[in-house]
Protein backbone atom coordinates (compact mmCIF):
# COMPACT_ATOMS: atom_id res chain seq x y z
CA UNK A 1 0.00 0.00 0.00
CA UNK A 2 1.39 3.24 -0.81
CA UNK A 3 -0.82 5.84 1.17
CA UNK A 4 0.36 9.53 -0.64
CA UNK A 5 2.87 11.23 -2.16
CA UNK A 6 4.26 14.47 -1.74
CA UNK A 7 1.80 17.28 -2.79
CA UNK A 8 2.98 20.89 -3.83
CA UNK A 9 3.08 23.83 -1.18
CA UNK A 10 0.40 25.01 -0.21
CA UNK A 11 -0.69 28.75 -0.57
CA UNK A 12 0.17 30.20 3.28
CA UNK A 13 -2.78 32.92 5.03
CA UNK A 14 -1.16 35.64 7.04
CA UNK A 15 -0.49 35.52 10.67
CA UNK A 16 -1.83 38.33 12.43
CA UNK A 17 0.68 40.80 13.71
CA UNK A 18 0.34 40.04 16.98
CA UNK A 19 0.88 36.45 16.86
CA UNK A 20 3.48 36.94 14.02
CA UNK A 21 5.29 39.31 16.64
CA UNK A 22 4.99 36.77 19.47
CA UNK A 23 6.38 34.06 16.86
CA UNK A 24 9.68 36.19 16.13
CA UNK A 25 10.40 37.19 19.53
CA UNK A 26 10.79 33.82 20.77
CA UNK A 27 12.12 32.42 17.68
CA UNK A 28 15.40 32.20 18.42
CA UNK A 29 14.70 30.89 21.75
CA UNK A 30 13.32 28.13 20.73
CA UNK A 31 16.23 26.13 19.22
CA UNK A 32 17.59 23.75 20.41
CA UNK A 33 20.83 24.01 22.42
CA UNK A 34 24.08 22.71 21.05
CA UNK A 35 24.72 19.70 23.51
CA UNK A 36 28.67 18.91 21.72
CA UNK A 37 27.79 14.64 22.12
CA UNK A 38 28.42 13.44 19.02
CA UNK A 39 26.72 10.46 17.09
CA UNK A 40 28.18 7.24 17.72
CA UNK A 41 29.93 6.24 14.56
CA UNK A 42 30.60 2.88 13.12
CA UNK A 43 31.45 1.59 9.45
CA UNK A 44 29.65 -1.59 9.61
CA UNK A 45 26.81 -2.57 12.29
CA UNK A 46 25.33 -0.38 14.87
CA UNK A 47 22.74 -1.20 17.65
CA UNK A 48 21.36 1.12 19.68
CA UNK A 49 19.36 0.00 23.00
CA UNK A 50 17.66 1.54 26.20
CA UNK A 51 19.58 -0.96 28.57
CA UNK A 52 24.01 -1.39 27.67
CA UNK A 53 24.15 -4.77 28.45
CA UNK A 54 21.52 -5.09 26.02
CA UNK A 55 23.34 -3.41 23.11
CA UNK A 56 26.41 -5.81 24.06
CA UNK A 57 24.20 -8.96 23.17
CA UNK A 58 23.26 -7.40 19.88
CA UNK A 59 26.94 -6.12 18.90
CA UNK A 60 28.21 -9.48 20.54
CA UNK A 61 25.73 -11.37 17.90
CA UNK A 62 26.64 -9.18 14.97
CA UNK A 63 30.08 -10.08 15.40
CA UNK A 64 29.39 -13.63 15.28
CA UNK A 65 27.88 -13.73 11.99
CA UNK A 66 24.12 -12.83 12.46
CA UNK A 67 22.43 -10.54 10.89
CA UNK A 68 20.13 -7.28 11.93
CA UNK A 69 17.69 -10.36 12.30
CA UNK A 70 19.27 -12.65 14.67
CA UNK A 71 20.61 -9.20 16.83
CA UNK A 72 17.29 -8.07 17.01
CA UNK A 73 16.34 -11.36 18.73
CA UNK A 74 19.58 -11.26 20.96
CA UNK A 75 18.39 -7.86 21.99
CA UNK A 76 14.95 -8.19 22.60
CA UNK A 77 15.32 -11.54 24.88
CA UNK A 78 18.32 -9.43 26.92
CA UNK A 79 15.90 -6.92 27.52
CA UNK A 80 13.40 -9.12 29.16
CA UNK A 81 16.31 -9.88 31.39
CA UNK A 82 18.09 -6.53 32.18
CA UNK A 83 15.00 -4.24 31.54
CA UNK A 84 12.53 -5.61 33.63
CA UNK A 85 9.80 -2.63 33.51
CA UNK A 86 9.40 -3.21 29.83
CA UNK A 87 11.29 -5.49 27.93
CA UNK A 88 9.06 -8.71 28.22
CA UNK A 89 8.58 -12.43 27.86
CA UNK A 90 5.04 -11.96 29.19
CA UNK A 91 4.27 -9.37 26.82
CA UNK A 92 4.20 -8.49 22.95
CA UNK A 93 4.98 -5.69 20.44
CA UNK A 94 5.80 -4.97 16.66
CA UNK A 95 8.91 -6.12 14.79
CA UNK A 96 9.76 -4.21 11.20
CA UNK A 97 12.32 -6.05 9.46
CA UNK A 98 14.09 -4.80 5.92
CA UNK A 99 16.77 -6.80 4.04
CA UNK A 100 19.19 -5.12 1.86
CA UNK A 101 17.58 -5.71 -1.20
CA UNK A 102 14.06 -4.03 -0.01
CA UNK A 103 11.92 -7.09 0.89
CA UNK A 104 9.83 -5.11 4.42
CA UNK A 105 7.94 -7.74 6.46
CA UNK A 106 5.89 -6.51 9.58
CA UNK A 107 6.08 -8.96 12.29
CA UNK A 108 2.93 -8.22 14.90
CA UNK A 109 3.15 -10.26 18.25
CA UNK A 110 0.88 -8.16 19.55
CA UNK A 111 -0.89 -9.70 22.69
CA UNK A 112 -4.48 -11.16 21.93
CA UNK A 113 -7.48 -11.05 24.44
CA UNK A 114 -8.46 -14.61 26.10
CA UNK A 115 -11.21 -16.26 24.40
CA UNK A 116 -13.27 -15.85 27.96
CA UNK A 117 -12.91 -12.17 27.71
CA UNK A 118 -15.84 -9.69 26.34
CA UNK A 119 -16.67 -6.58 26.10
CA UNK A 120 -18.23 -5.41 29.48
CA UNK A 121 -15.04 -7.07 31.74
CA UNK A 122 -14.03 -4.11 33.16
CA UNK A 123 -17.73 -2.75 34.03
CA UNK A 124 -19.40 -3.13 37.21
CA UNK A 125 -23.36 -3.56 37.68
CA UNK A 126 -24.02 -0.05 36.85
CA UNK A 127 -22.09 -0.47 33.62
CA UNK A 128 -19.15 1.58 34.86
CA UNK A 129 -15.17 1.03 34.62
CA UNK A 130 -13.96 -0.49 37.94
CA UNK A 131 -10.62 1.26 38.55
CA UNK A 132 -7.59 -0.82 38.23
CA UNK A 133 -9.12 -3.92 36.42
CA UNK A 134 -7.81 -3.35 33.18
CA UNK A 135 -4.34 -2.02 34.31
CA UNK A 136 -3.45 -4.55 37.84
CA UNK A 137 -3.41 -8.14 38.25
CA UNK A 138 -4.15 -11.08 36.72
CA UNK A 139 -7.25 -10.24 34.86
CA UNK A 140 -5.43 -7.33 32.80
CA UNK A 141 -3.41 -9.82 31.06
CA UNK A 142 -3.52 -10.63 27.80
CA UNK A 143 -2.42 -13.65 25.85
CA UNK A 144 1.69 -12.78 25.28
CA UNK A 145 2.99 -12.67 22.09
CA UNK A 146 7.41 -11.89 22.21
CA UNK A 147 8.34 -15.51 22.53
CA UNK A 148 6.43 -16.10 19.47
CA UNK A 149 7.28 -12.98 17.88
CA UNK A 150 11.29 -13.65 18.47
CA UNK A 151 11.20 -17.20 17.48
CA UNK A 152 9.31 -16.50 14.22
CA UNK A 153 11.78 -14.11 13.40
CA UNK A 154 14.53 -15.64 13.84
CA UNK A 155 13.31 -18.96 12.11
CA UNK A 156 12.58 -17.15 9.05
CA UNK A 157 15.32 -14.10 9.02
CA UNK A 158 17.74 -15.32 11.29
CA UNK A 159 20.98 -17.47 10.49
CA UNK A 160 22.00 -18.37 13.18
CA UNK A 161 19.52 -20.01 15.46
CA UNK A 162 17.64 -19.62 18.88
CA UNK A 163 19.95 -21.43 21.25
CA UNK A 164 22.97 -19.51 19.83
CA UNK A 165 21.18 -15.84 19.91
CA UNK A 166 19.50 -16.80 23.23
CA UNK A 167 23.03 -17.33 24.93
CA UNK A 168 23.26 -13.79 26.25
CA UNK A 169 20.31 -13.52 27.90
CA UNK A 170 20.64 -16.93 29.75
CA UNK A 171 23.78 -15.29 30.97
CA UNK A 172 22.67 -12.34 31.78
CA UNK A 173 19.63 -13.78 33.87
CA UNK A 174 22.16 -16.52 35.72
CA UNK A 175 25.38 -14.67 35.95
CA UNK A 176 23.70 -11.38 36.73
CA UNK A 177 24.16 -7.56 35.62
CA UNK A 178 24.85 -4.70 37.75
CA UNK A 179 22.63 -2.45 38.60
CA UNK A 180 22.67 1.37 37.60
CA UNK A 181 21.41 3.87 40.70
CA UNK A 182 18.39 4.34 38.36
CA UNK A 183 18.04 0.64 37.45
CA UNK A 184 17.84 0.15 41.19
CA UNK A 185 15.34 2.31 41.93
CA UNK A 186 12.74 1.13 39.11
CA UNK A 187 12.95 -1.93 41.59
CA UNK A 188 11.00 -0.67 44.35
CA UNK A 189 8.26 -0.35 42.22
CA UNK A 190 5.25 -0.08 44.59
CA UNK A 191 3.21 -2.84 42.45
CA UNK A 192 5.16 -5.35 42.26
CA UNK A 193 5.17 -5.69 46.08
CA UNK A 194 1.51 -6.52 45.91
CA UNK A 195 2.26 -9.65 44.36
CA UNK A 196 4.29 -12.06 46.59
CA UNK A 197 6.71 -13.73 43.41
CA UNK A 198 7.28 -10.16 41.74
CA UNK A 199 8.38 -9.01 45.14
CA UNK A 200 10.43 -11.90 46.10
CA UNK A 201 12.29 -11.74 43.18
CA UNK A 202 12.48 -7.71 42.08
CA UNK A 203 12.70 -6.70 45.78
CA UNK A 204 14.28 -9.61 47.76
CA UNK A 205 10.67 -9.49 50.16
CA UNK A 206 11.63 -5.81 51.29
CA UNK A 207 15.62 -5.92 51.24
CA UNK A 208 15.80 -3.32 48.12
CA UNK A 209 18.16 -3.79 45.73
CA UNK A 210 21.01 -0.98 45.83
CA UNK A 211 22.67 0.39 42.96
CA UNK A 212 26.37 -1.83 42.04
CA UNK A 213 24.93 -4.90 43.03
CA UNK A 214 24.70 -7.40 40.85
CA UNK A 215 20.47 -8.70 39.74
CA UNK A 216 20.67 -12.08 38.48
CA UNK A 217 17.21 -14.38 37.94
CA UNK A 218 17.84 -18.10 38.01
CA UNK A 219 14.22 -18.32 37.22
CA UNK A 220 13.98 -16.51 34.31
CA UNK A 221 17.48 -18.47 33.28
CA UNK A 222 16.26 -21.76 33.68
CA UNK A 223 12.28 -20.48 31.52
CA UNK A 224 15.21 -18.96 28.73
CA UNK A 225 17.17 -22.07 28.70
CA UNK A 226 13.74 -24.32 28.15
CA UNK A 227 12.50 -21.66 25.40
CA UNK A 228 15.77 -21.70 23.54
CA UNK A 229 15.99 -25.73 23.33
CA UNK A 230 12.28 -26.03 22.97
CA UNK A 231 10.40 -22.95 22.00
CA UNK A 232 6.54 -24.40 21.35
CA UNK A 233 6.86 -25.50 25.09
CA UNK A 234 6.39 -22.38 26.20
CA UNK A 235 2.60 -21.78 23.50
CA UNK A 236 1.59 -26.07 23.89
CA UNK A 237 4.05 -27.69 26.85
CA UNK A 238 4.81 -27.37 30.20
CA UNK A 239 5.89 -23.79 29.69
CA UNK A 240 2.02 -22.92 28.80
CA UNK A 241 0.66 -25.32 31.42
CA UNK A 242 1.94 -23.98 34.41
CA UNK A 243 1.16 -20.24 33.30
CA UNK A 244 -2.22 -21.03 32.33
CA UNK A 245 -2.30 -22.78 35.95
CA UNK A 246 -1.10 -19.57 37.85
CA UNK A 247 -3.41 -17.51 36.19
CA UNK A 248 -6.21 -19.15 36.82
CA UNK A 249 -5.35 -19.70 40.44
CA UNK A 250 -5.46 -15.86 40.63
CA UNK A 251 -8.63 -15.21 38.67
CA UNK A 252 -7.34 -14.54 35.41
CA UNK A 253 -8.72 -15.70 31.81
CA UNK A 254 -5.61 -17.04 30.12
CA UNK A 255 -6.47 -20.63 29.41
CA UNK A 256 -3.79 -23.76 27.18
CA UNK A 257 -5.93 -23.22 24.59
CA UNK A 258 -5.58 -19.57 24.48
CA UNK A 259 -1.75 -19.89 24.36
CA UNK A 260 -2.08 -22.71 21.85
CA UNK A 261 -4.19 -20.79 18.76
CA UNK A 262 -2.09 -18.15 19.58
CA UNK A 263 0.25 -17.13 15.83
CA UNK A 264 2.38 -14.19 14.83
CA UNK A 265 0.66 -12.25 11.68
CA UNK A 266 3.90 -11.19 9.27
CA UNK A 267 1.95 -8.17 7.74
CA UNK A 268 2.35 -6.02 5.27
CA UNK A 269 4.24 -2.40 6.20
CA UNK A 270 2.36 0.98 5.18
CA UNK A 271 4.51 2.97 2.88
CA UNK A 272 4.40 6.95 1.61
CA UNK A 273 6.53 9.78 0.75
CA UNK A 274 7.51 12.92 2.73
CA UNK A 275 9.98 15.41 0.54
CA UNK A 276 11.34 13.25 -1.48
CA UNK A 277 11.95 10.43 1.28
CA UNK A 278 10.21 7.30 1.28
CA UNK A 279 8.43 6.20 4.96
CA UNK A 280 8.18 2.46 5.87
CA UNK A 281 6.28 2.48 8.61
CA UNK A 282 3.75 0.26 11.15
CA UNK A 283 -0.15 -1.00 9.68
CA UNK A 284 -2.93 -1.82 11.86
CA UNK A 285 -3.04 -2.73 15.07
CA UNK A 286 -0.58 0.25 14.71
CA UNK A 287 -2.23 3.36 14.66
CA UNK A 288 0.89 4.95 14.76
CA UNK A 289 1.84 4.28 10.76
CA UNK A 290 -1.21 5.67 9.53
CA UNK A 291 -1.55 8.43 11.72
CA UNK A 292 2.43 9.41 11.30
CA UNK A 293 1.61 9.19 7.48
CA UNK A 294 -0.90 11.20 7.84
CA UNK A 295 0.82 13.77 9.81
CA UNK A 296 3.23 13.90 7.28
CA UNK A 297 0.57 14.72 4.43
CA UNK A 298 -0.76 17.39 6.08
CA UNK A 299 2.56 19.12 6.97
CA UNK A 300 3.96 18.06 3.26
CA UNK A 301 2.03 21.55 2.52
CA UNK A 302 4.29 23.37 4.57
CA UNK A 303 7.53 24.25 4.48
CA UNK A 304 8.97 24.14 8.36
CA UNK A 305 11.90 25.29 7.55
CA UNK A 306 11.20 28.46 6.56
CA UNK A 307 8.57 29.09 9.39
CA UNK A 308 11.23 29.05 12.19
CA UNK A 309 14.25 26.56 13.88
CA UNK A 310 13.17 23.28 15.43
CA UNK A 311 11.29 23.65 18.35
CA UNK A 312 9.95 27.44 17.32
CA UNK A 313 6.55 28.20 18.08
CA UNK A 314 5.53 28.58 14.60
CA UNK A 315 6.62 24.70 13.64
CA UNK A 316 5.02 23.91 17.19
CA UNK A 317 2.25 24.90 15.95
CA UNK A 318 1.53 23.80 12.67
CA UNK A 319 2.61 19.97 13.78
CA UNK A 320 0.27 19.93 16.84
CA UNK A 321 -2.32 21.13 14.16
CA UNK A 322 -1.33 18.50 12.32
CA UNK A 323 -1.44 15.92 15.54
CA UNK A 324 -4.92 17.14 16.44
CA UNK A 325 -6.45 16.10 13.31
CA UNK A 326 -4.65 12.69 12.66
CA UNK A 327 -5.40 11.77 16.28
CA UNK A 328 -9.41 12.50 15.63
CA UNK A 329 -9.25 10.29 12.93
CA UNK A 330 -7.59 7.33 14.99
CA UNK A 331 -10.19 7.71 17.90
CA UNK A 332 -12.61 7.31 15.09
CA UNK A 333 -11.50 4.72 12.75
CA UNK A 334 -8.84 2.34 13.90
CA UNK A 335 -9.02 -1.36 15.64
CA UNK A 336 -7.88 -5.04 14.75
CA UNK A 337 -7.05 -5.17 11.34
CA UNK A 338 -8.42 -8.99 10.92
CA UNK A 339 -11.62 -7.89 12.66
CA UNK A 340 -12.30 -4.15 11.47
CA UNK A 341 -12.12 -2.74 8.11
CA UNK A 342 -10.83 1.06 8.64
CA UNK A 343 -10.25 3.48 5.65
CA UNK A 344 -6.44 3.59 5.50
CA UNK A 345 -6.22 4.72 2.16
CA UNK A 346 -8.52 7.59 2.71
CA UNK A 347 -7.41 8.58 5.59
CA UNK A 348 -3.64 8.58 3.65
CA UNK A 349 -5.08 10.26 0.73
CA UNK A 350 -3.17 13.79 -0.52
CA UNK A 351 -6.31 15.73 -1.57
CA UNK A 352 -7.65 14.42 2.03
CA UNK A 353 -4.89 16.06 3.64
CA UNK A 354 -5.16 19.22 1.74
CA UNK A 355 -8.65 19.93 2.73
CA UNK A 356 -7.62 19.14 6.72
CA UNK A 357 -4.87 21.68 5.69
CA UNK A 358 -6.80 24.48 4.64
CA UNK A 359 -8.84 24.26 8.27
CA UNK A 360 -5.68 25.37 9.94
CA UNK A 361 -5.31 28.69 11.27
CA UNK A 362 -1.67 29.63 11.53
CA UNK A 363 -2.69 32.40 13.50
CA UNK A 364 -4.52 30.07 16.16
CA UNK A 365 -5.43 26.45 17.21
CA UNK A 366 -8.44 24.89 16.27
CA UNK A 367 -10.31 23.62 19.57
CA UNK A 368 -10.65 19.88 19.48
CA UNK A 369 -14.75 20.17 20.63
CA UNK A 370 -14.97 22.94 17.13
CA UNK A 371 -13.08 20.63 14.78
CA UNK A 372 -15.01 18.89 11.56
CA UNK A 373 -13.54 16.39 9.82
CA UNK A 374 -14.09 17.45 5.76
CA UNK A 375 -16.95 15.87 4.20
CA UNK A 376 -16.61 13.74 1.03
CA UNK A 377 -13.34 11.55 2.07
CA UNK A 378 -14.14 8.86 5.10
CA UNK A 379 -17.10 7.03 5.84
CA UNK A 380 -19.27 8.12 8.67
CA UNK A 381 -17.73 6.60 11.83
CA UNK A 382 -19.50 3.70 13.71
CA UNK A 383 -22.05 5.40 15.82
CA UNK A 384 -21.20 4.69 19.22
CA UNK A 385 -19.95 7.05 21.29
CA UNK A 386 -15.60 6.89 21.09
CA UNK A 387 -14.36 5.23 24.17
CA UNK A 388 -10.15 5.16 25.57
CA UNK A 389 -2.37 3.06 25.79
CA UNK A 390 1.21 3.08 29.36
CA UNK A 391 4.40 4.69 28.74
CA UNK A 392 6.35 1.88 29.21
CA UNK A 393 7.08 0.18 26.26
CA UNK A 394 10.98 0.00 24.85
CA UNK A 395 12.48 0.47 21.32
CA UNK A 396 15.60 -0.80 19.73
CA UNK A 397 16.92 -0.41 16.60
CA UNK A 398 19.72 -2.24 14.24
CA UNK A 399 21.56 -2.07 11.08
CA UNK A 400 24.27 -5.36 9.62
CA UNK A 401 26.77 -4.88 7.58
CA UNK A 402 24.95 -5.67 4.73
CA UNK A 403 22.15 -3.42 5.25
CA UNK A 404 19.82 -5.44 6.58
CA UNK A 405 17.57 -3.12 9.53
CA UNK A 406 15.36 -3.80 12.19
CA UNK A 407 13.21 -1.64 13.40
CA UNK A 408 11.40 -3.16 16.95
CA UNK A 409 9.42 -2.05 19.95
CA UNK A 410 7.73 -4.16 22.00
CA UNK A 411 5.78 -3.78 26.01
CA UNK A 412 4.67 -4.66 28.88
CA UNK A 413 1.74 -2.11 28.35
CA UNK A 414 2.39 -0.44 31.93
CA UNK A 415 5.39 0.17 33.95
CA UNK A 416 6.24 -3.48 34.70
CA UNK A 417 2.95 -4.26 33.43
CA UNK A 418 0.34 -5.94 35.40
CA UNK A 419 2.92 -6.32 38.69
CA UNK A 420 2.16 -10.01 38.05
CA UNK A 421 5.03 -12.51 38.11
CA UNK A 422 4.38 -15.91 36.10
CA UNK A 423 4.97 -18.24 39.39
CA UNK A 424 7.88 -20.20 38.87
CA UNK A 425 9.46 -18.97 35.56
CA UNK A 426 10.68 -15.72 36.84
CA UNK A 427 8.80 -13.21 33.83
CA UNK A 428 6.71 -10.29 34.68
CA UNK A 429 2.99 -10.40 32.93
CA UNK A 430 1.34 -7.86 30.61
CA UNK A 431 -1.23 -5.50 31.61
CA UNK A 432 -2.38 -5.12 27.81
CA UNK A 433 -6.20 -5.42 28.14
CA UNK A 434 -6.19 -1.94 28.95
CA UNK A 435 -5.27 -0.64 25.33
CA UNK A 436 -9.00 -1.96 24.38
CA UNK A 437 -11.79 0.41 24.91
CA UNK A 438 -13.05 -1.19 28.00
CA UNK A 439 -16.44 0.99 27.56
CA UNK A 440 -17.02 4.19 24.94
CA UNK A 441 -15.94 7.70 26.16
CA UNK A 442 -13.59 6.33 29.13
CA UNK A 443 -10.23 6.96 28.38
CA UNK A 444 -7.18 4.03 29.23
CA UNK A 445 -4.28 5.04 31.28
CA UNK A 446 -2.62 7.58 28.80
CA UNK A 447 -5.80 9.65 28.36
CA UNK A 448 -6.54 8.15 24.71
CA UNK A 449 -10.29 8.28 23.25
CA UNK A 450 -10.81 5.41 20.79
CA UNK A 451 -13.73 4.32 18.93
CA UNK A 452 -16.00 0.86 19.11
CA UNK A 453 -13.56 -0.51 16.42
CA UNK A 454 -11.15 -1.28 19.70
CA UNK A 455 -13.61 -3.14 21.84
CA UNK A 456 -12.72 -5.97 23.84
CA UNK A 457 -13.94 -9.22 21.97
CA UNK A 458 -12.05 -12.88 22.28
CA UNK A 459 -9.12 -13.23 19.81
CA UNK A 460 -8.89 -9.37 18.97
CA UNK A 461 -5.67 -7.38 19.10
CA UNK A 462 -5.61 -4.37 21.23
CA UNK A 463 -4.93 -1.00 19.16
CA UNK A 464 -1.42 0.27 20.00
CA UNK A 465 0.42 3.81 19.27
CA UNK A 466 3.57 1.34 18.57
CA UNK A 467 5.37 2.70 15.67
CA UNK A 468 8.35 1.33 14.51
CA UNK A 469 9.96 2.93 11.46
CA UNK A 470 12.57 3.29 8.69
CA UNK A 471 13.14 5.97 5.93
CA UNK A 472 14.59 5.71 2.63
CA UNK A 473 16.28 7.98 0.39
CA UNK A 474 16.84 6.66 -3.34
CA UNK A 475 16.27 3.33 -2.45
CA UNK A 476 18.66 3.30 0.50
CA UNK A 477 18.25 3.41 4.14
CA UNK A 478 18.44 6.72 5.58
CA UNK A 479 16.96 6.21 9.28
CA UNK A 480 15.86 3.89 11.59
CA UNK A 481 13.08 5.27 14.01
CA UNK A 482 11.29 4.39 16.88
CA UNK A 483 10.40 5.05 20.64
CA UNK A 484 8.08 4.12 23.56
CA UNK A 485 5.82 6.16 24.96
CA UNK A 486 2.16 5.00 25.39
CA UNK A 487 -0.12 7.64 22.73
CA UNK A 488 2.84 9.95 22.89
CA UNK A 489 4.94 7.33 20.68
CA UNK A 490 3.87 8.78 17.60
CA UNK A 491 4.41 12.29 18.03
CA UNK A 492 7.89 11.47 19.18
CA UNK A 493 8.72 9.63 15.71
CA UNK A 494 7.44 12.12 13.61
CA UNK A 495 9.30 14.92 15.25
CA UNK A 496 12.74 12.97 15.69
CA UNK A 497 11.22 12.63 11.60
CA UNK A 498 11.19 16.18 11.25
CA UNK A 499 14.43 17.52 13.06
CA UNK A 500 16.53 15.22 10.79
CA UNK A 501 14.79 15.40 7.29
CA UNK A 502 13.35 19.40 7.99
CA UNK A 503 15.69 20.50 10.30
CA UNK A 504 18.90 19.59 9.66
CA UNK A 505 19.46 18.13 13.41
CA UNK A 506 22.03 15.40 13.66
CA UNK A 507 20.41 12.19 15.13
CA UNK A 508 21.34 12.34 18.51
CA UNK A 509 19.96 16.00 18.66
CA UNK A 510 16.88 14.49 17.44
CA UNK A 511 17.06 12.08 20.29
CA UNK A 512 17.56 14.45 23.13
CA UNK A 513 15.11 17.33 21.40
CA UNK A 514 12.94 18.17 24.04
CA UNK A 515 9.20 16.54 23.13
CA UNK A 516 5.91 18.38 22.49
CA UNK A 517 2.25 16.56 21.81
CA UNK A 518 -1.38 16.71 21.37
CA UNK A 519 -3.85 13.68 20.94
CA UNK A 520 -6.46 15.60 20.08
CA UNK A 521 -8.49 15.16 23.16
CA UNK A 522 -7.86 15.70 25.91
CA UNK A 523 -7.24 19.51 24.37
CA UNK A 524 -4.34 20.15 25.46
CA UNK A 525 -0.44 21.43 24.31
CA UNK A 526 2.10 18.60 26.68
CA UNK A 527 5.49 19.51 26.87
CA UNK A 528 8.27 18.06 28.81
CA UNK A 529 9.61 19.87 32.03
CA UNK A 530 12.93 20.93 29.78
CA UNK A 531 11.16 22.30 26.83
CA UNK A 532 12.05 25.91 26.31
CA UNK A 533 9.95 28.56 28.35
CA UNK A 534 9.65 30.98 26.22
CA UNK A 535 8.13 28.68 23.01
CA UNK A 536 5.47 27.25 25.99
CA UNK A 537 4.18 30.60 27.07
CA UNK A 538 3.94 32.06 23.26
CA UNK A 539 1.74 28.59 22.84
CA UNK A 540 -0.31 29.64 26.04
CA UNK A 541 -0.77 33.37 24.68
CA UNK A 542 -1.91 32.20 20.82
CA UNK A 543 -4.55 30.20 22.33
CA UNK A 544 -3.44 26.59 23.74
CA UNK A 545 -4.20 24.79 26.79
CA UNK A 546 -0.26 23.62 27.91
CA UNK A 547 1.13 21.33 30.35
CA UNK A 548 4.21 20.94 31.10
CA UNK A 549 5.46 17.07 32.34
CA UNK A 550 5.44 16.67 36.10
CA UNK A 551 6.00 20.70 36.39
CA UNK A 552 5.25 20.36 40.11
CA UNK A 553 7.48 17.50 41.02
CA UNK A 554 10.73 18.92 41.49
CA UNK A 555 12.39 15.45 41.84
CA UNK A 556 10.63 13.81 38.80
CA UNK A 557 12.31 15.19 35.36
CA UNK A 558 9.24 15.52 33.34
CA UNK A 559 10.34 13.21 29.87
CA UNK A 560 8.46 10.86 28.12
CA UNK A 561 9.63 8.53 24.78
CA UNK A 562 13.21 6.87 24.70
CA UNK A 563 14.71 7.45 20.98
CA UNK A 564 16.85 4.48 20.17
CA UNK A 565 17.62 6.07 16.44
CA UNK A 566 20.24 5.02 13.75
CA UNK A 567 20.83 7.64 10.69
CA UNK A 568 23.36 6.11 7.60
CA UNK A 569 25.63 9.09 6.80
CA UNK A 570 24.69 9.96 3.35
CA UNK A 571 28.12 10.86 2.00
CA UNK A 572 30.37 8.41 3.82
CA UNK A 573 28.26 5.51 4.68
CA UNK A 574 28.64 5.24 8.13
CA UNK A 575 25.90 4.13 10.74
CA UNK A 576 25.76 7.22 13.18
CA UNK A 577 23.84 6.19 15.95
CA UNK A 578 21.73 8.42 18.56
CA UNK A 579 20.80 7.03 22.30
CA UNK A 580 18.48 9.06 23.89
CA UNK A 581 20.45 10.15 27.22
CA UNK A 582 17.05 10.61 29.04
CA UNK A 583 18.03 7.07 29.63
CA UNK A 584 21.75 6.92 31.52
CA UNK A 585 21.73 3.36 31.26
CA UNK A 586 21.62 2.90 27.20
CA UNK A 587 23.96 3.37 24.80
CA UNK A 588 24.70 2.92 20.96
CA UNK A 589 27.68 1.09 20.32
CA UNK A 590 28.62 -0.88 17.09
CA UNK A 591 31.75 -2.16 14.43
Amino acid sequence: MKPYTHTPLCSMRRLSLLALTCLLATQSQAQVPATGVEPVRARHAMVVTIQHDATDAGVETLKAGGNAVDAAVAVGFALSVVFPQAGNLGGGGFMLVRDHKGAAHFLDYREEAPLAASADMYLDAQKNVVPGLSTKGYKAIGVPGTVAGLVYAERHYGRLGLARVMAPAIRLASAGYVLSAEEARALGNPNLANYPESRRIFQRDGKPYQAGERFTQPDLARTLTRISQQPDDFYRGEIAQQLATSIQAHGGLITREDLAVYKVKDRVPLTGHYRGYEIVTSPPPSSGGIVLLETLNILSGFDLAKLGSDRSPAQVHVITEAFRRAYMDRADYLGDPDYTTMPLAQMASPDYAAAWRKSIDLAKPTPSATLVRPAGFLPAPPAAAPPKESTQTTHYSIVDAEGNAVSCTYTLNGLFGSGVTAEGLGFLMNNEMDDFSSKPGSPNMFGLIQGPANAIAPGHRPLSSMTPTMVLKNGKLALVLGSPGGSTIITTVANDLLSEVDNGLTIQQAADAPRFHHQYLPDVLEFEKAFPLPVVEAMRAMGYRVSRANEADEKNPGVWGDSELIAVDPKTGELLGGHDRRRAFGKAAGY
